[in-house]
């Protein structure tokens, strides 16, 4: 099985719409966003982003056979970090090392394209699977930058470029 890695082009904002509903219902813990709620937003700010090929907000797709099994979001901050965002793979390719590539490929486009040294990311703390995949691949857990007695639901990683 050949797996290309490349950023989402123009023209394929509807491939994300399709496989960001499918990760949504497909684990509903994982995310912060909602099933239904963005079933029903006729367009995602992440598609009108693709569809302009906006520079500091990018979509990379892993792809099996010209079919789009998973995704990276990349946004850029202020200076010279970002945040990776909508993680997701396919089940039936999960465990193929496929979401370790989509992450490697996006900090090497985040570096090379926008000179980012510092990528962050949120986990869930039910999703192990993906906490794993983010130590394997240079993430570490920063403390947590909760207010008084609230307790987060998500650790927040970070990787030096």
């Amino acid at each position: 099985m050949n797996i290309e890695y490349r950023k989402l082009l123009s023209h394929e904002s509807s491939m994300y719409r399709m496989i960001r509903l499918e990760s949504l219902e497909q684990f509903p813990d994982s995310f912060e966003a909602n099933y239904q709620e963005v079933l029903n937003t006729e367009k995602l700010r992440m598609e009108i982003d693709i569809e302009n090929q906006t520079p500091e907000k990018f979509v990379f797709g892993a792809f099996a056979d010209q079919k789009l099994i998973g995704l990276c979001t990349f946004v850029k901050d202020e200076a010279n970090s970002g945040n990776i965002y909508q993680m997701y793979v396919n089940k039936n390719f999960q465990g193929k090392n496929i979401g370790s590539g989509l992450v490697q490929a996006v900090i090497y486009e985040a570096k090379e394209k926008l000179n980012v040294t510092e990528v962050y990311l949120e986990v869930a703390h039910n999703n192990e699977s993906a906490y794993h995949l983010y130590k394997k691949n240079g993430f570490n857990e920063i403390e947590p930058q909760n207010s008084g007695d609230e307790i987060s639901k998500v650790t927040v990683m970070k990787y030096i470029v």
